[in-house]
């Protein structure tokens, strides 16, 4: 697979889950397009990791894996925010039966 046809697969990724982000009331499905988002970085970055640096034997290991280690970091990160955000979302249930994110407006008072 060549890197152009990885880098619009990511776009893709990265339309839909912004789509679903600002698109959609659900505070469930805004935080999946959030992690299709975070997908589609992924994505990229194992691609340019994989592209840019190619493993040869002259280059050592740190510039091969440079790409992988930033999206172990990335997911590391969505995990603490689908923990975090979840967490929101079932308060918010409790407290309004619903997850709707227009009624997340009535919280603050």
């Amino acid at each position: 697979m060549s890197l152009q046809a990885m880098l619009i697969v990511a776009a893709a990724l990265f339309a839909i889950g912004l789509y679903g982000a600002l698109a959609r009331r659900n505070a469930i499905v805004v935080l999946m397009g959030i992690e299709l988002m975070f997908n589609a970085v992924n994505l990229t970055l194992v691609a340019m990791g994989r592209y840019v640096a190619p493993q040869t034997l002259q280059q050592d290991i740190s510039t091969v894996l440079t790409g992988q280690v930033f999206a172990l970091f990335i997911i590391a990160v969505a995990a603490a925010e689908v923990t975090l955000g979840l967490g929101i979302v079932f308060a918010m249930y409790r407290h309004t039966e619903s997850v709707d994110l227009t009624d997340a407006v009535q919280m603050r008072h």
